[in-house]
């Protein structure tokens, strides 16, 4: 088959287009001929560069921390799963703690793409017990993207934050994919009031576009006045952030009213943020960061999007051939969606 491999860290061009074996399905695994497969900042581009060594990836690697696709194959022991099934898969091989239909799988641990071969191949092996089923009316190139940001937007609203129908949230980012997805899921599925927060005008334009009932410019606005202004003085209910801008971010959180959440999932602006002790303990504000997802959102996800009321953004299909571009462009800023990569394409 063909895939991306990556032998050393460093710029795009270390992503090689080679040919490599077919994997073979070990005991609880499935095969996934790959239709789609997302570029992500963090989990590739990060990654690929060598600034995420934390996570101790293993080299020779496949990236991809996600991918669609349909069947190809099944090992030992599995039942569930049927040749020529559209599924998608991401995240931890297999999750914590282990589900019962995990039970006779003896593979490898740990992420796809970071430990363990990803989507970034015409073909991937994964544990049975971590693939979702896609419902109908939804595509390769879209599902890709609903696995990869809607769970992790979907837990931090839904069970983190606990943001209620009639409630105030602020999105920060609404220009990135993890903001657009929130804002939808916020709007859509919630009913919440919902203010998106960029840095520039078009992207205020786009979260506004997707259902945002107000939009802030934190470049030329002042994020805590114009928030303040929009709630009557009380402030939200929810700030949701995954950016953790030093700047902007300590101006956000003097807007969240009494007893407010934020939430977060990522770091990658700062990670370093100043906050204001005294709002936070006059206003009874809690702060939880919660990467992941719970398992049994996936379906809910799933169906939202199909439904139409999460559209994922994309910005870019290009062949899988083309990943060291993809990189490049993700790394100008220029991708406001998402890129995929499709081996389907070459």
């Amino acid at each position: 088959m063909k895939a991306i491999v990556m032998h050393e860290f460093g710029p795009p061009d270390v992503l090689k287009y080679e040919d490599v074996p077919d994997p073979q399905p070990r005991a609880g695994e499935i095969r996934i001929r790959v239709h789609a497969a997302t570029v992500n900042r963090v989990l590739d581009v990060s990654l690929r560069a060598g600034k995420e060594t934390r996570r101790a990836p293993v080299l020779p690697l496949i990236p991809g921390v996600d991918c669609a696709g349909t069947v190809d194959a099944v090992g030992p022991g599995v039942t569930r799963w049927k040749i020529g099934q559209h599924v998608a898969a991401a995240g931890g091989m297999p999750l914590q703690p282990v589900p019962e239909d995990c039970e006779n799988y003896d593979g490898p641990q740990g992420m796809m793409g970071i430990k363990r071969s990803g989507g970034f191949a015409e073909l991937v092996c994964v544990p049975a017990c971590v693939v979702v089923p896609l419902p109908n009316g939804i595509n390769f190139h879209d599902a890709a993207v609903v696995m990869r940001h809607c769970p992790t937007a979907w837990n931090l609203l839904f069970n983190t934050a606990k943001l209620q129908r009639g409630e105030t949230v602020l999105i920060m980012g609404a220009g990135g994919n993890l903001g657009m997805t929130g804002i939808q899921i916020a709007k859509n599925v919630i009913g919440a009031t919902v203010i998106c927060a960029a840095g520039a005008d078009d992207r205020v334009k786009h979260g506004l576009s997707l259902g945002a009932d107000h939009g802030i410019n934190y470049n030329t606005q002042d994020i805590r006045a114009e928030v303040l202004k929009l709630t009557g003085g009380k402030g939200v209910n929810v700030l949701y952030d995954n950016i953790a801008n030093p700047k902007v971010l300590p101006q956000a959180f003097m807007a969240i009213g009494f007893q407010g959440r934020l939430v977060t999932a990522g770091a990658h602006g700062g990670p370093n943020v100043m906050i204001n002790f005294s709002h936070l303990y006059h206003n009874q504000i809690t702060i939880i960061g919660r990467p992941g997802h719970e398992p049994a959102d996936l379906p809910k996800c799933f169906a939202a999007a199909a439904e139409g009321k999460i559209k994922p953004q994309i910005e870019r299909i290009m062949p899988l051939s083309r990943a060291a571009e993809a990189h490049r462009l993700m790394e100008s800023g220029e991708a406001t969606g998402k890129i995929v990569l499709d081996p389907t394409m070459g």
